[in-house]
């Protein structure tokens, strides 16, 4: 789904596994484990999806970078 944001390019999410993929604009990727659906949900409807990650994504998740 496209949508606009200066901070994230992408973001996708895997429901059985409770993975959430985010891609930023300088092109780092990270996997947050652990993430309820209905946070997936939230951010994807968020107007502002930089805002939506640092309160509600940020520091709440285990995460790790993946290599490009």
């Amino acid at each position: 789904m496209p949508f606009e944001s200066t901070a994230i390019r992408d973001i996708r999410y895997e429901a059985d596994r409770q993975k959430l993929f985010v891609t930023f604009i300088n092109g780092g990727e990270y996997v947050y484990v652990g993430v309820p659906g209905e946070v997936h949900r939230r951010f994807v409807k968020a107007e502002s999806k930089g805002q939506f990650f640092i309160e509600a994504v940020r520091d709440r998740f285990p995460y790790n970078r993946l290599d490009s």
